[in-house]
Protein backbone atom coordinates (compact mmCIF):
# COMPACT_ATOMS: atom_id res chain seq x y z
CA UNK A 1 0.00 0.00 0.00
CA UNK A 2 1.21 3.30 -0.52
CA UNK A 3 1.29 5.71 2.40
CA UNK A 4 -2.50 7.40 1.00
CA UNK A 5 -3.58 4.20 2.04
CA UNK A 6 -4.14 3.33 -2.04
CA UNK A 7 -2.68 0.09 -3.82
CA UNK A 8 0.35 0.17 -4.65
CA UNK A 9 1.48 0.67 -8.49
CA UNK A 10 2.41 -3.02 -8.67
CA UNK A 11 -1.21 -4.06 -7.57
CA UNK A 12 -2.50 -1.19 -10.40
CA UNK A 13 -0.11 -2.79 -12.96
CA UNK A 14 -1.58 -6.37 -11.69
CA UNK A 15 -5.76 -4.86 -12.42
CA UNK A 16 -4.77 -3.30 -15.84
CA UNK A 17 -2.38 -6.19 -16.93
CA UNK A 18 -3.59 -6.86 -20.58
CA UNK A 19 -5.46 -9.87 -19.64
CA UNK A 20 -7.51 -8.63 -17.73
CA UNK A 21 -8.53 -5.43 -20.09
CA UNK A 22 -9.39 -8.00 -22.97
CA UNK A 23 -11.53 -10.11 -20.32
CA UNK A 24 -12.98 -7.01 -19.36
CA UNK A 25 -14.15 -5.49 -22.89
CA UNK A 26 -15.08 -9.32 -24.04
CA UNK A 27 -17.51 -9.41 -20.94
CA UNK A 28 -18.90 -6.10 -21.99
CA UNK A 29 -19.20 -7.08 -25.90
CA UNK A 30 -20.87 -10.09 -25.00
CA UNK A 31 -23.70 -7.89 -22.44
CA UNK A 32 -24.43 -5.37 -25.13
CA UNK A 33 -24.59 -8.40 -27.42
CA UNK A 34 -26.87 -9.66 -25.51
CA UNK A 35 -28.73 -6.46 -24.76
CA UNK A 36 -29.52 -5.82 -28.59
CA UNK A 37 -31.18 -9.45 -28.95
CA UNK A 38 -33.64 -9.24 -26.48
CA UNK A 39 -34.18 -5.47 -27.98
CA UNK A 40 -36.79 -4.85 -30.50
CA UNK A 41 -35.71 -3.17 -33.40
CA UNK A 42 -39.17 -1.30 -33.53
CA UNK A 43 -40.68 -0.86 -36.96
CA UNK A 44 -38.84 -3.93 -38.35
CA UNK A 45 -39.65 -7.38 -38.23
CA UNK A 46 -37.94 -10.42 -40.00
CA UNK A 47 -39.09 -12.74 -43.02
CA UNK A 48 -38.28 -16.02 -42.21
CA UNK A 49 -38.05 -19.32 -44.99
CA UNK A 50 -40.44 -21.42 -44.51
CA UNK A 51 -40.33 -24.69 -46.77
CA UNK A 52 -43.12 -25.61 -48.98
CA UNK A 53 -46.28 -27.51 -47.80
CA UNK A 54 -48.24 -30.19 -50.08
CA UNK A 55 -51.64 -28.05 -50.81
CA UNK A 56 -54.05 -31.40 -50.81
CA UNK A 57 -54.26 -31.70 -47.16
CA UNK A 58 -55.65 -28.37 -46.98
CA UNK A 59 -58.09 -29.16 -49.64
CA UNK A 60 -61.46 -30.80 -49.07
CA UNK A 61 -63.86 -31.74 -51.42
CA UNK A 62 -66.75 -34.10 -51.57
CA UNK A 63 -65.31 -37.58 -52.00
CA UNK A 64 -67.99 -38.57 -54.90
CA UNK A 65 -66.32 -36.06 -56.58
CA UNK A 66 -62.74 -36.29 -56.14
CA UNK A 67 -60.12 -37.96 -57.93
CA UNK A 68 -56.42 -38.15 -57.20
CA UNK A 69 -53.60 -37.88 -59.94
CA UNK A 70 -49.62 -38.96 -59.38
CA UNK A 71 -47.73 -35.29 -58.69
CA UNK A 72 -47.79 -32.79 -55.97
CA UNK A 73 -48.88 -29.27 -55.47
CA UNK A 74 -47.25 -27.52 -53.07
CA UNK A 75 -48.09 -23.74 -51.48
CA UNK A 76 -45.13 -21.65 -49.56
CA UNK A 77 -45.25 -19.45 -46.96
CA UNK A 78 -43.36 -16.68 -45.40
CA UNK A 79 -42.55 -16.95 -41.73
CA UNK A 80 -42.85 -13.23 -39.80
CA UNK A 81 -42.01 -12.00 -36.37
CA UNK A 82 -40.84 -8.85 -35.10
CA UNK A 83 -37.26 -8.10 -35.50
CA UNK A 84 -34.81 -7.88 -32.88
CA UNK A 85 -32.43 -5.10 -32.65
CA UNK A 86 -29.24 -6.78 -33.41
CA UNK A 87 -30.55 -8.73 -36.56
CA UNK A 88 -31.58 -5.17 -38.28
CA UNK A 89 -27.95 -3.82 -37.24
CA UNK A 90 -25.92 -6.97 -38.71
CA UNK A 91 -27.11 -9.08 -41.08
CA UNK A 92 -24.52 -11.93 -40.46
CA UNK A 93 -26.74 -13.05 -37.01
CA UNK A 94 -29.87 -12.92 -38.97
CA UNK A 95 -31.08 -16.73 -40.21
CA UNK A 96 -30.09 -17.83 -43.54
CA UNK A 97 -31.95 -16.23 -46.37
CA UNK A 98 -33.83 -13.98 -43.72
CA UNK A 99 -34.97 -10.31 -44.89
CA UNK A 100 -35.50 -7.22 -42.23
CA UNK A 101 -38.22 -5.42 -43.54
CA UNK A 102 -39.91 -1.92 -42.82
CA UNK A 103 -43.67 -2.61 -41.03
CA UNK A 104 -46.09 -0.53 -42.02
CA UNK A 105 -46.91 2.49 -40.96
CA UNK A 106 -49.95 3.64 -39.24
CA UNK A 107 -50.99 -0.33 -38.88
CA UNK A 108 -51.19 -1.80 -36.08
CA UNK A 109 -50.05 -5.74 -35.65
CA UNK A 110 -53.79 -7.05 -34.61
CA UNK A 111 -55.07 -4.90 -37.95
CA UNK A 112 -51.96 -6.51 -39.77
CA UNK A 113 -53.31 -10.10 -38.64
CA UNK A 114 -57.11 -9.08 -39.42
CA UNK A 115 -55.80 -7.88 -42.52
CA UNK A 116 -53.95 -11.17 -43.42
CA UNK A 117 -56.72 -12.95 -42.06
CA UNK A 118 -59.42 -11.64 -44.55
CA UNK A 119 -56.71 -11.83 -47.57
CA UNK A 120 -56.33 -15.61 -46.86
CA UNK A 121 -60.49 -16.26 -46.37
CA UNK A 122 -60.57 -14.18 -49.44
CA UNK A 123 -58.38 -16.74 -51.31
CA UNK A 124 -60.27 -19.54 -49.66
CA UNK A 125 -63.44 -18.60 -51.76
CA UNK A 126 -61.90 -17.55 -54.67
CA UNK A 127 -59.74 -20.39 -55.77
CA UNK A 128 -62.80 -22.97 -55.87
CA UNK A 129 -64.59 -20.21 -57.74
CA UNK A 130 -62.20 -19.93 -60.33
CA UNK A 131 -61.24 -23.83 -60.91
CA UNK A 132 -65.31 -24.59 -60.95
CA UNK A 133 -65.35 -22.09 -63.46
CA UNK A 134 -62.70 -23.26 -65.49
CA UNK A 135 -63.92 -26.64 -65.62
CA UNK A 136 -67.93 -25.26 -66.86
CA UNK A 137 -69.89 -25.56 -63.38
CA UNK A 138 -72.16 -22.72 -63.09
CA UNK A 139 -70.80 -20.22 -60.56
CA UNK A 140 -71.82 -16.98 -59.04
CA UNK A 141 -69.84 -14.45 -56.71
CA UNK A 142 -70.99 -11.06 -55.18
CA UNK A 143 -69.69 -8.52 -53.07
CA UNK A 144 -71.22 -4.90 -52.18
CA UNK A 145 -67.56 -3.10 -51.72
CA UNK A 146 -64.27 -3.25 -49.91
CA UNK A 147 -64.88 -1.65 -46.47
CA UNK A 148 -61.94 0.67 -44.89
CA UNK A 149 -60.54 -0.40 -41.65
CA UNK A 150 -57.79 1.56 -41.55
CA UNK A 151 -56.45 4.79 -43.48
CA UNK A 152 -52.45 5.31 -42.97
CA UNK A 153 -51.74 8.43 -41.94
CA UNK A 154 -48.69 9.05 -43.56
CA UNK A 155 -50.19 8.25 -47.50
CA UNK A 156 -51.62 10.47 -49.99
CA UNK A 157 -54.96 8.56 -49.57
CA UNK A 158 -55.43 9.85 -45.95
CA UNK A 159 -56.48 13.30 -46.86
CA UNK A 160 -59.59 11.93 -49.19
CA UNK A 161 -60.67 8.87 -47.71
CA UNK A 162 -61.40 7.39 -43.76
CA UNK A 163 -62.19 4.57 -42.18
CA UNK A 164 -65.26 3.39 -42.73
CA UNK A 165 -65.38 4.55 -46.42
CA UNK A 166 -66.80 1.82 -48.71
CA UNK A 167 -64.55 1.74 -51.90
CA UNK A 168 -66.71 1.10 -55.03
CA UNK A 169 -64.45 1.27 -58.28
CA UNK A 170 -60.97 2.21 -59.08
CA UNK A 171 -59.81 3.65 -62.50
CA UNK A 172 -64.06 3.06 -63.48
CA UNK A 173 -63.60 -1.02 -62.96
CA UNK A 174 -65.78 -2.09 -60.27
CA UNK A 175 -64.24 -2.85 -56.44
CA UNK A 176 -65.27 -6.26 -55.17
CA UNK A 177 -63.41 -7.83 -52.83
CA UNK A 178 -59.50 -6.50 -50.89
CA UNK A 179 -58.03 -9.00 -53.89
CA UNK A 180 -59.84 -7.06 -57.10
CA UNK A 181 -58.60 -3.58 -55.27
CA UNK A 182 -55.03 -5.06 -55.18
CA UNK A 183 -55.71 -6.35 -58.98
CA UNK A 184 -56.10 -3.79 -59.74
CA UNK A 185 -53.44 -1.68 -58.26
CA UNK A 186 -51.16 -3.97 -59.24
CA UNK A 187 -51.23 -2.47 -63.23
CA UNK A 188 -49.70 0.80 -61.40
CA UNK A 189 -46.52 2.02 -60.70
CA UNK A 190 -45.78 3.73 -57.39
CA UNK A 191 -46.72 7.29 -57.72
CA UNK A 192 -49.29 7.24 -60.54
CA UNK A 193 -52.93 8.74 -59.57
CA UNK A 194 -55.59 6.85 -59.71
CA UNK A 195 -59.67 7.44 -59.98
CA UNK A 196 -61.33 5.95 -56.82
CA UNK A 197 -65.13 6.24 -56.74
CA UNK A 198 -65.95 5.70 -52.60
CA UNK A 199 -69.55 5.75 -50.68
CA UNK A 200 -69.32 7.49 -47.39
CA UNK A 201 -72.99 6.91 -45.76
CA UNK A 202 -75.52 7.52 -47.92
CA UNK A 203 -73.43 9.75 -50.46
CA UNK A 204 -71.07 8.58 -53.26
CA UNK A 205 -68.14 10.46 -54.20
CA UNK A 206 -65.27 9.91 -56.23
CA UNK A 207 -61.45 11.45 -55.93
CA UNK A 208 -57.78 11.56 -57.48
CA UNK A 209 -55.70 9.80 -55.76
CA UNK A 210 -51.88 9.37 -55.64
CA UNK A 211 -50.43 5.56 -55.35
CA UNK A 212 -47.26 4.85 -52.50
CA UNK A 213 -44.96 1.70 -52.76
CA UNK A 214 -45.69 -1.03 -51.00
CA UNK A 215 -42.73 -1.65 -48.18
CA UNK A 216 -42.90 -5.14 -48.35
CA UNK A 217 -42.59 -5.29 -52.18
CA UNK A 218 -41.70 -1.73 -53.69
CA UNK A 219 -42.23 -2.16 -57.00
CA UNK A 220 -45.72 -3.05 -56.04
CA UNK A 221 -48.38 0.33 -55.84
CA UNK A 222 -50.67 0.81 -53.10
CA UNK A 223 -52.90 3.74 -51.73
CA UNK A 224 -52.52 2.92 -48.22
CA UNK A 225 -55.80 1.30 -47.09
CA UNK A 226 -56.61 -1.70 -45.07
CA UNK A 227 -59.87 -2.72 -45.72
CA UNK A 228 -62.34 -5.98 -45.72
CA UNK A 229 -65.06 -7.61 -48.19
CA UNK A 230 -68.30 -9.55 -48.04
CA UNK A 231 -67.44 -11.50 -50.72
CA UNK A 232 -70.30 -14.30 -50.86
CA UNK A 233 -69.51 -17.21 -53.52
CA UNK A 234 -72.04 -19.81 -54.45
CA UNK A 235 -70.66 -23.07 -55.32
CA UNK A 236 -72.58 -26.12 -56.78
CA UNK A 237 -69.45 -28.52 -55.79
CA UNK A 238 -68.94 -28.23 -51.98
CA UNK A 239 -65.19 -27.22 -51.08
CA UNK A 240 -63.38 -26.37 -47.98
CA UNK A 241 -60.00 -25.36 -47.49
CA UNK A 242 -58.33 -25.77 -43.60
CA UNK A 243 -55.51 -22.87 -43.47
CA UNK A 244 -54.13 -23.59 -40.24
CA UNK A 245 -53.50 -20.64 -39.38
CA UNK A 246 -51.86 -18.88 -42.07
CA UNK A 247 -52.70 -15.30 -43.61
CA UNK A 248 -52.48 -13.61 -46.45
CA UNK A 249 -53.88 -14.22 -50.04
CA UNK A 250 -50.71 -15.68 -51.66
CA UNK A 251 -51.80 -19.41 -51.34
CA UNK A 252 -54.90 -18.47 -54.30
CA UNK A 253 -53.09 -19.89 -57.59
CA UNK A 254 -51.79 -23.20 -55.54
CA UNK A 255 -55.17 -23.85 -53.63
CA UNK A 256 -56.87 -23.79 -57.12
CA UNK A 257 -54.95 -25.55 -59.32
CA UNK A 258 -55.14 -28.38 -56.73
CA UNK A 259 -58.76 -28.46 -56.89
CA UNK A 260 -58.74 -28.65 -60.26
CA UNK A 261 -56.26 -31.67 -60.10
CA UNK A 262 -58.68 -33.35 -57.31
CA UNK A 263 -61.77 -32.72 -59.62
CA UNK A 264 -59.75 -34.91 -62.68
CA UNK A 265 -57.58 -32.48 -64.63
CA UNK A 266 -53.97 -33.49 -64.42
CA UNK A 267 -51.80 -30.40 -63.90
CA UNK A 268 -49.07 -31.68 -62.67
CA UNK A 269 -48.17 -34.49 -65.18
CA UNK A 270 -46.21 -36.06 -62.48
CA UNK A 271 -44.42 -33.26 -61.09
CA UNK A 272 -43.95 -31.53 -57.95
CA UNK A 273 -45.45 -28.17 -58.46
CA UNK A 274 -44.97 -25.64 -56.27
CA UNK A 275 -47.35 -21.91 -57.12
CA UNK A 276 -47.77 -18.44 -55.38
CA UNK A 277 -49.65 -15.81 -56.43
CA UNK A 278 -53.02 -14.06 -55.34
CA UNK A 279 -55.45 -14.83 -57.73
CA UNK A 280 -58.30 -12.76 -58.62
CA UNK A 281 -61.94 -13.82 -59.88
CA UNK A 282 -61.52 -13.49 -63.08
CA UNK A 283 -58.30 -15.89 -63.19
CA UNK A 284 -55.31 -13.24 -62.77
CA UNK A 285 -52.51 -14.18 -60.55
CA UNK A 286 -51.70 -10.72 -58.68
CA UNK A 287 -47.74 -9.93 -57.40
CA UNK A 288 -47.05 -11.07 -53.64
CA UNK A 289 -44.76 -11.00 -51.66
CA UNK A 290 -41.23 -12.45 -49.86
CA UNK A 291 -40.61 -13.91 -52.93
CA UNK A 292 -36.71 -14.67 -51.73
CA UNK A 293 -37.97 -16.79 -49.11
CA UNK A 294 -40.47 -18.47 -51.02
CA UNK A 295 -38.11 -19.81 -53.27
CA UNK A 296 -35.69 -20.81 -50.94
CA UNK A 297 -38.44 -22.41 -49.27
CA UNK A 298 -39.04 -24.63 -52.66
CA UNK A 299 -35.81 -25.42 -53.13
CA UNK A 300 -35.50 -26.58 -49.28
CA UNK A 301 -38.58 -28.67 -50.78
CA UNK A 302 -36.88 -30.24 -53.38
CA UNK A 303 -39.71 -29.24 -56.02
CA UNK A 304 -39.52 -29.14 -59.64
CA UNK A 305 -41.02 -26.15 -60.42
CA UNK A 306 -42.08 -22.63 -59.43
CA UNK A 307 -44.89 -20.79 -60.97
CA UNK A 308 -44.42 -17.09 -59.83
CA UNK A 309 -46.51 -13.89 -60.81
CA UNK A 310 -45.02 -12.53 -64.09
CA UNK A 311 -42.99 -9.06 -63.65
CA UNK A 312 -40.90 -8.16 -60.80
CA UNK A 313 -41.58 -11.66 -58.90
CA UNK A 314 -40.45 -13.91 -61.76
CA UNK A 315 -37.15 -11.79 -61.68
CA UNK A 316 -36.63 -11.86 -58.30
CA UNK A 317 -37.45 -15.46 -58.09
CA UNK A 318 -34.59 -16.12 -60.47
CA UNK A 319 -32.07 -14.45 -58.72
CA UNK A 320 -32.75 -17.53 -56.02
CA UNK A 321 -33.72 -20.32 -58.33
CA UNK A 322 -30.17 -21.80 -58.39
CA UNK A 323 -31.17 -24.43 -61.39
CA UNK A 324 -35.45 -24.46 -59.86
CA UNK A 325 -37.80 -23.83 -62.84
CA UNK A 326 -39.48 -20.37 -62.72
CA UNK A 327 -42.55 -20.18 -64.83
CA UNK A 328 -43.66 -16.65 -64.85
CA UNK A 329 -47.06 -16.21 -65.36
CA UNK A 330 -50.30 -13.74 -65.47
CA UNK A 331 -53.18 -15.46 -65.07
CA UNK A 332 -54.70 -19.12 -64.35
CA UNK A 333 -54.99 -20.05 -67.41
CA UNK A 334 -51.42 -19.34 -68.93
CA UNK A 335 -49.92 -21.00 -65.68
CA UNK A 336 -51.85 -24.60 -66.97
CA UNK A 337 -50.88 -24.28 -70.74
CA UNK A 338 -47.24 -23.97 -69.42
CA UNK A 339 -47.42 -26.82 -67.06
CA UNK A 340 -48.79 -28.92 -69.80
CA UNK A 341 -45.71 -28.04 -72.03
CA UNK A 342 -42.71 -29.59 -70.17
CA UNK A 343 -39.54 -27.95 -71.20
CA UNK A 344 -35.92 -29.01 -69.60
CA UNK A 345 -34.85 -26.81 -66.58
CA UNK A 346 -33.19 -23.54 -66.55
Amino acid sequence: MTEEGGPTPNARSKWLSPGRLASTGALMIVVALLVLWIAPAHGYEIQLVDPAHPVAPLVHLEAKHARTDKGTIYFVDVRERPARLLERLLPWVRASGSTVVKTPKGVSSSLENRLGQQEMADSQKVAPYVALKLLGYKVNARSDGVTLLSVQRSAPAAKTLESGDVILAVQGHPVTTVLGLRALLGHKHPGDVVTVRFRRGTKIDQARIKTTSDPSSPGRALIGVVGTDDLRVHLPVPVSIDSQGIGGPSAGLAFALDILQQLGRNVTHGRRIAATGELALNGEVLPIGGVKQKTLGVRRAGVDVFLVPAGDNAREARRYADGLRIIPVENIQQALRALATPTPKA
